[in-house]
């Protein structure tokens, strides 16, 4: 396996992870109104989605084949349907405490289904490993995964690493607790933004 391979596998990762999303923003509250250590539990728990649709796209690379667009029609539909109730919570919030920021008193189980229901997930992932990978896919294999995957998770280490530094920032948490019950609104504008952008998508993928 080529290093310059695996080195594209690991960067895809690591820009998937740092891209700006719906869980980047949640994260963003958690970490700067609870600190470090419930960042950290909320971004353990999304590697599972992280691994899932990088995996998935890393296998449309691999395997050359097209995946049936309503089945992510139907899993955009699923993820809106979810991030418009966390806007809409957020949105209507009457104080920063009501809101819990978006991961309440349990950030690990949480993160999880952020990370399985993130609306970014499967196109954002597979566009990032296609840029990288432009060149490199004609020597992929089917036993190339396991290695490639390797990498993949290197990437999503040092894309959190990276994350929980900057919520973990005093000049981050003086100003979120500053205006939190604003940012919280704000955010919970964007995610209803994210929600319909995303079902519009869903729906294009199944009567398309």
């Amino acid at each position: 396996m080529p290093l310059t391979t695996l080195a594209a596998s690991l960067v895809a990762a690591m820009l998937y992870v740092l891209s700006p999303g719906p869980a980047v923003l949640a994260l963003i509250g958690l970490g700067a109104s609870k600190g470090r250590q419930p960042a950290i539990r909320f971004v353990t728990g999304h590697l599972a989605g992280d691994f899932l649709w990088c995996g998935l796209a890393i296998f449309a690379l691999v395997s050359a084949e097209t995946i049936d667009p309503r089945i992510f029609g139907v899993i955009a539909l699923v993820c809106a349907s979810y991030l418009g109730y966390l806007g809409f919570r957020s949105l209507t919030a009457t104080s920063a405490k009501a809101a819990e920021n978006l991961i309440g008193d349990r950030p690990l189980s949480r993160g999880v289904v952020f990370g399985l229901t993130n609306p970014k997930s499967y196109p954002v992932a597979q566009a990032m490993f296609a840029a990288l990978f432009a060149g490199l896919t004609g020597g992929l294999t089917f036993s190339s995964m396991p290695f490639l995957l390797t990498a993949a998770f290197c990437g999503f280490i040092c894309g959190n690493v990276v994350l929980i530094w900057l919520v973990g920032t005093k000049m981050l948490r003086r100003l979120y607790l500053a205006r939190a019950i604003w940012i919280i609104r704000g955010t919970g504008l964007l995610f209803i933004l994210f929600a319909l952008r995303t079902f519009w998508e869903g729906l294009i993928k199944l009567t398309g």
